[in-house]
């Protein structure tokens, strides 16, 4: 069967087959036949036309791992566990967002402690001038997912108030072009902390404050799902909620 994936990117980013064939290093011939006849390539192949599409190459050539090759490329994404946000050093922090050369992502409902870091908060105004693309996703204070999630940690309204504060803190980040806000209304299961393919998600655990709770430290790698699987999560909330004012 034709690769129709393969085509699509290739008219998307209007790269020709013969163009392709000589940035990776074939003939011709065989990326016709990847096209074609829905042949598979070589995995260093693969990996080079992905890296230069910007693509998975799980999404290219979704046959081409073994589901044991796909587990072990998705256990190698797992940089560190952290047992408790608190407990990640601050300059895990610093170096994620340093790292982003395309993009910045948070999800939260408050992110509290990022917003009252003075020197996080410069760094976001900095590569976003650089032309960094920086999203922000907070709880929306008046939906009733913040008010369940205040009473699941005991704090009530203060979750709420909380949020309504960090807005405040980010007045003069919002006025940065290159940074969006949106408020979503969605039952977080993770907040997930973004720059580029490299993600720190801190999950949520029920009756524990986000700080109490682990820290996953992830980066993506060729052939594997679990990065994908949270910065498609993220996309869906951005998709669905509502820009901030």
């Amino acid at each position: 069967m034709p690769n129709e994936r393969l085509r699509a990117a290739l008219l998307e980013h209007g790269i020709a087959p013969a163009d392709l064939a000589e940035e990776v290093g074939v003939d011709a011939k065989s990326v016709e036949r990847w096209i074609s006849l829905g042949r598979i390539p070589y995995r260093r192949h693969r990996y080079a036309v992905a890296a230069r599409l910007g693509m998975d190459e799980t999404y290219l050539w979704p046959k081409a791992l073994t589901r044991e090759q796909s587990t072990a490329a998705s256990e190698g994404e797992i940089l560190a566990v952290h047992p408790h946000r608190w407990s990640v050093p601050p300059e895990t922090w610093r170096r994620l967002f340093e790292s982003a050369e395309h993009e910045i992502g948070v999800l939260v409902y408050s992110g509290f402690f990022l917003a009252e870091d003075a020197s996080l908060v410069r760094l976001f105004t900095e590569k976003a001038e650089a032309g960094v693309r920086v999203r922000f996703l907070l709880g929306d204070p008046d939906s009733d997912a913040v008010a369940q999630r205040g009473a699941d940690e005991g704090i009530d309204e203060a979750m709420a108030a909380k949020i309504r504060n960090v807005i405040v803190l980010y007045k003069p980040l919002r006025a940065v072009e290159g940074v969006e806000f949106r408020l979503h209304k969605t039952v977080l299961y993770n907040s997930i902390y973004r720059a580029d393919d490299q993600l720190l998600v801190n999950t949520h655990v029920y009756g524990v404050p986000a700080a109490n709770a682990p820290v996953f430290h992830l980066r993506k790698i060729s052939g594997g799902s679990m990065v994908n699987t949270y910065l498609d999560s993220f996309q869906r909330v951005w998709d669905e909620a509502t820009p901030l004012e």
